[in-house]
């Protein structure tokens, strides 16, 4: 925070949009949306806690799932405050410092899920093309030190935006698109170049979602060769079987974030309602489904949980 008190603005506050136009159907809306972040809470809450007391669960495909777990509750609970702030209690108004921390963390944990999948497309991977090394390549130790320099490098990046947002004066006072703070829609409103800034938040985006993508791609195309190679239509079937929740995690993440952030950068006239739309599957889609995802498809996990319940 002491960081934050070098940013200056004309006004020290932001207004935070939901769905512009329905404001008068604000709380009829808050229906579905609170039934969705409880889907968000419980399932992954659920997940997490299958994992944590079962211990045939203890293995490296599970503790990557149980991070990406903990990553999907940290990115709802950033930003349900201010959602449910907006559609509750009409409560539009956020401080500048106040944004600019949810918009670190709401970026943070963005980029984290997407280093996440990338260490489950490397489990896959590693899995299916070499099954002999699996075992001897992921220990416990392995996952460990993935887990950190995952860490290390959200967290380095995420710190740079900091040390950026320190020389950065914004216009106080102007309507968001979003109930919470994204960067490609506050950075509009700075006193310097928002073309600078916004572009310069664009290139570390696609360094790490880009990178992590690529990574993914390339591991399965590795995974295809291998599975191709394979003669049994049953032992193909069942090597990609194992892929189908990730592949379905990967398109939920990337095709709404992309979508999102390429509104906002390259098409100066993208309707508010488009970008608001945009921003709620981005916000809400990627928690939700992927505990239904993984519940539905891994029968491991399936049969804990109904033995939990």
């Amino acid at each position: 925070m002491l960081i934050f008190d070098n940013t200056t603005s004309s006004s020290s506050y932001f207004l935070l949009t939901a769905f512009p136009g329905l404001e008068r159907v604000h709380v009829w809306i808050s229906i579905p949306v609170c039934c969705l972040y409880t889907i968000a809470l419980l399932g992954n809450s659920m997940i997490l806690f299958v994992i944590v007391i079962e211990r045939s669960l203890h293995k490296p495909m599970y503790y990557f799932l149980s991070m990406l777990s903990v990553t999907d509750l940290c990115l709802t609970i950033t930003t349900l405050p201010t959602v449910l702030g907006v559609l509750w209690f009409h409560a539009r108004e956020i401080s500048l410092k106040a944004c600019l921390l949810q918009m670190f963390f709401v970026h943070a944990f963005s980029w984290l899920e997407s280093s996440v999948l990338a260490t489950m497309a490397f489990d896959r991977c590693l899995a299916i093309c070499d099954p002999l090394k699996y075992a001897t390549v992921l220990t416990d130790m392995m996952v460990v030190v993935i887990v950190l320099v995952v860490c290390i490098r959200q967290l380095l990046f995420s710190s740079s935006i900091i040390v950026a947002l320190q020389t950065i004066s914004f216009y106080g006072g102007q309507e968001l698109s979003h109930p919470f703070c994204y960067h490609p829609d506050v950075i509009k409103y700075t006193h310097s170049n928002p073309w600078i800034s916004s572009f310069c938040g664009m290139f570390i985006q696609l360094y790490l979602n880009g990178t992590d993508l690529l990574f993914i791609l390339f591991s399965y195309v590795l995974i295809l060769r291998t599975v191709l190679s394979t003669v049994t239509p049953k032992k193909q079937q069942k090597a990609l079987s194992t892929c189908v929740c990730h592949i379905c995690a990967v398109i939920v993440f990337y095709v709404p974030m992309i979508s999102l952030s390429f509104a906002h950068r390259l098409f100066r006239s993208t309707p508010r309602v488009l970008c608001s739309t945009l921003a709620n599957v981005y916000l809400f889609l990627l928690p939700v489904l992927n505990p239904i995802i993984y519940s539905l498809k891994t029968k491991t996990i399936r049969q804990a949980v109904f033995q939990l319940l």
